[in-house]
């Protein structure tokens, strides 16, 4: 078992997966950013619009899940380019945006399109099913270390690296799932997800790596399109 549980490290270690917002990087040139000024009425704007849509498609797509969203500002202006979604001890979901990845879009779609997508893993039950996920796989790979004659060291080796695993089995997927929801709240606050999603030509590309926690950018960007051409969308 402790032979199983190097190689799977090693594995993981091998694989570079991507972190859970990678940094903007200039792998293609875009427009220039925006003034403080102009960034931060963006968001004020942003956040009013698609505020009141996530909550709408929250309500209309679940039955008693807390909808009512609060949209935030990481004021650490250290904190790397990321927007993420958690909950708060009572449940209620949180949008939070690093000042930095305020700055970094260059228009108002890329804000929506990003907020709408960090709305909608809520909706989608992500952080959820994440966690059932990383409860199996600890459960698995601890059963597995233990047939196997593992000491309590091994089995608990074991069952951090299986709540890893499974926390990341279908994160690509995820990720897809809120890019399609995303794309329809993005639409429905009244930007455009098609101007939005090219926020990923800024990004470097994780590609397929093997229990990475991104897809690929092209793959993301199909999605994005698919659902937009099925809403109307055009350029």
């Amino acid at each position: 078992m402790r032979r199983l549980v190097l190689l799977l490290i090693f594995a993981l270690a091998a694989c570079d997966i991507a972190p859970p917002a990678p940094p903007v990087s200039a792998t293609r040139p875009g427009p220039p950013p925006l003034s403080p000024q102009t960034a931060a009425a963006n968001f004020d704007a942003v956040a009013k619009a698609v505020g009141p849509q996530a909550r709408r498609e929250c309500r209309n797509r679940t039955s008693g899940m807390n909808c009512d969203f609060r949209i935030l500002v990481d004021p650490n202006t250290r904190a790397p380019v990321n927007a993420y979604q958690t909950v708060d001890k009572q449940g209620r979901p949180l949008i939070i945006f690093t000042l930095s990845m305020i700055a970094t879009a260059r228009n108002a779609d890329e804000l929506a399109f990003v907020m709408s997508h960090e709305a909608a893993h809520h909706i989608r039950s992500h952080l959820q099913r994440q966690s059932q996920n990383a409860a199996a796989g600890a459960i698995i790979f601890g059963q597995l270390a233990g047939l196997t004659g593992g000491g309590s060291a091994a089995v608990e080796a074991a069952q951090q690296l299986g709540a890893t695993v499974g926390a990341r089995s279908y994160s690509k997927e995820f990720e897809l799932e809120a890019d399609q929801l995303g794309t329809v709240i993005t639409h429905n606050a009244g930007y455009n997800p098609l101007i939005g999603v090219k926020f990923f030509d800024r990004i470097p590309d994780p590609g397929d790596r093997f229990l990475g926690t991104h897809p690929p950018n092209a793959q993301r960007v199909q999605i994005v399109r698919q659902t937009a051409r099925q809403l109307g969308v055009t350029q």
